[in-house]
């Protein structure tokens, strides 16, 4: 299993490379963001996991927000369902880097393991 940093109770959870990782893309945009995920119909397996960064002001009242040292996480209700307990990891490896996530909701996943099924 990844290690995840656990700093309170998140319904989404970081690794501390991804947290890294994370506040590094941040400092690179020069401005205070939060990062958004969520999950789409799509992609290999029936849905697909959304991430972007996102301005905090628009963070809705309805929103999870899962926060580590300052850095938030947002996720709209309906993606919660399919994303509670994620672990969000990052691997600099050259072949089969980039995040990784581990959804223990998903029954299937694809083998690029960017979508999932329930």
């Amino acid at each position: 299993m990844v290690q995840a940093t656990e700093t309170r109770s998140q319904s989404i959870r970081l690794t501390d490379n991804a947290l890294q990782h994370l506040l590094q893309l941040r400092q690179q945009q020069g401005v205070d963001l939060c990062l958004r995920v969520g999950v789409r119909g799509g992609g290999c397996s029936g849905m697909s996991y959304t991430m972007d960064f996102a301005d905090p002001n628009t963070i809705r009242e309805d929103d999870n927000i899962s926060e580590y040292d300052g850095f938030k996480i947002a996720c709209d209700p309906k993606s919660m369902l399919y994303l509670y307990g994620l672990v969000l990891d990052y691997s600099n490896a050259m072949i089969g880097g980039g995040f990784q996530f581990t959804n223990p909701n998903a029954n299937q996943t694809c083998g690029c393991g960017k979508s999932f099924g329930v």
